[in-house]
């Protein structure tokens, strides 16, 4: 298989043709080998828009959700982000490329350490990893950015309070088949602004089902 020519049909059919034009997101997908990332034996299907499993129950995201997610943060490089759900580490690479500085935690420790090896095989080094259940905790400071890589049943609203002023998180929240993606805004220190980007299905973080605690 041609991987260059793969990741690039990938690109311009795929996460373009799902309404993602920013050319920054666009320019880093054609460039990251996603099939490093993938879990031996499905580099085949690196470039197919599918929900490779990772083990655990968890899944990597698709392509064109992963493009979402990427141009609705809006990163322009100089960005502290946290990353909530480390799994295949595409994702984290992804933030690295377009970010500052990455914070990624993930409920499992093999996770972690793969993410580690690919990280540091693909010369990224912008990005701290943690071992820790952000349904029960995150990490310390506020980020300009969160991107939360699997559903929440409910709405948490630490997460936003994870959010420095002006500081935009991605969630997606509901159960399925039908479930929300939404950007957040943070506009002070007690407000924040919502936008439904679209409609999805995304394997839930380990202990997302949360009482309702807000609504929108």
């Amino acid at each position: 298989m041609n991987t260059d020519y793969a990741r690039l049909q990938m690109v311009n059919q795929q996460v373009r043709g799902w309404n993602v034009y920013d050319e920054r997101v666009l320019a880093m997908l054609r460039e990251l080998p996603r099939e490093h990332f993938v879990p031996d034996g499905f580099e085949s299907l690196a470039f197919a828009d599918l929900a490779i499993p990772l083990g655990h129950g968890e899944h990597m995201m698709t392509p064109t959700i992963e493009g979402r997610v990427l141009q609705a943060l809006g990163l322009r490089g100089g960005e502290t982000v946290l990353e909530i759900g480390t799994g295949s580490a595409f994702m984290t690479a992804c933030l690295a490329k377009l970010s500052a500085q990455v914070t990624s935690v993930d409920i499992y420790d093999d996770f972690i350490e793969s993410a580690r090896r690919k990280l540091e095989a693909e010369g990224i080094e912008n990005v701290k990893l943690m071992q820790m259940d952000a349904t029960q905790e995150l990490p310390a400071g506020e980020f300009d950015a969160i991107a939360v890589t699997g559903s929440i049943q409910a709405f948490d609203p630490r997460y936003v309070e994870g959010l420095a002023p002006n500081g935009r998180l991605f969630m997606v929240v509901g159960e399925a088949p039908v479930m929300e993606a939404k950007l957040i805004e943070r506009t002070n220190d007690h407000d924040w602004h919502t936008i439904s980007l679209f409609e999805t299905d995304l394997p839930p973080l380990v202990h997302g089902a949360l009482p309702p605690q807000f609504s929108f």
